[in-house]
């Protein structure tokens, strides 16, 4: 497939937040990183609204090993209040991705070609990405370099089958939807021998309706803006 990508992505430390550990303010990291965090990486190696980013699965290479912090966060009323954050350490995994045509965005028809975005992809991932890449959390750097998916030996390469409960899977954002609200979904991932292949959004059943949000992209096609990054790449 000529709009996919391989990439592998590490840290010394990454939160991809249960919503549940958010009610008094501690934090507490999945086991494995969910596709919207997978995807924001993906959005930040590149991305145009042309197209929408499509994570097909990731593979865990390093044993999940975590490591709890005391932080003071602020607080709307002022000062700081005590908790408990649970992150990742020493992460690292492997990546498959794809990009498919945003069908709402017709203002942008003339922008698809596959062959170009892909190369400027390609181009994007061996320097480490367009902008900074994040584990989750901004506090939580990322890196990430181009690599081919299932190589190398990982640490749960013959642990079988491993499944996860009830997870956070990603947003439904009205630009992507074409609705006029904000959705998150979830899902019950299975681990197979270290590797999550992940469902498609529109294959996700589970759906909690959060607020209303109206898609307000700009009122030009922004084709003339983009040639001139395309340019400097």
């Amino acid at each position: 497939m000529k709009s996919r990508i391989d990439f592998k992505v590490t840290g010394r430390f990454a939160l991809f937040t249960d919503p549940l550990t958010k009610i008094g303010g501690e934090k507490c990291s999945y086991h494995i990183p969910t596709y919207e965090a997978l995807k924001g990486v993906a959005k930040s190696i590149y991305w145009k609204p042309t197209f929408v980013w499509v994570i097909d699965k990731v593979r865990v290479m390093r044993r999940i090993r975590t490591q709890s912090k005391s932080m003071k966060p602020l607080v709307f009323s002022g000062g700081n209040s005590l908790a408990i954050y649970t992150y990742l350490a020493d992460v690292e995994y492997q990546v498959q991705a794809h990009f498919e045509w945003n069908p709402h965005r017709e203002d942008l028809a003339s922008d698809q070609d596959e062959n170009k975005h892909w190369h400027v992809a390609k181009r994007m991932l061996e320097k480490g990405g367009r902008q900074d890449i994040f584990l989750g959390t901004r506090e939580c750097q990322g890196y990430v370099e181009p690599c081919t998916f299932g190589e190398g030996q990982g640490e749960y390469d013959d642990y079988g089958e491993l499944e996860y409960g009830l997870m956070f899977h990603g947003f439904d954002y009205p630009d992507e939807t074409g609705t006029k609200g904000l959705h998150s979904r979830f899902w019950r991932p299975v681990m197979r021998d270290g590797v999550v292949a992940f469902f498609k959004p529109e294959e996700c059943t589970i759906r909690k309706f959060v607020r209303e949000m109206i898609p307000n992209p700009p009122s030009s096609n922004g084709l003339q803006e983009e040639g001139l990054l395309n340019e400097l790449d």
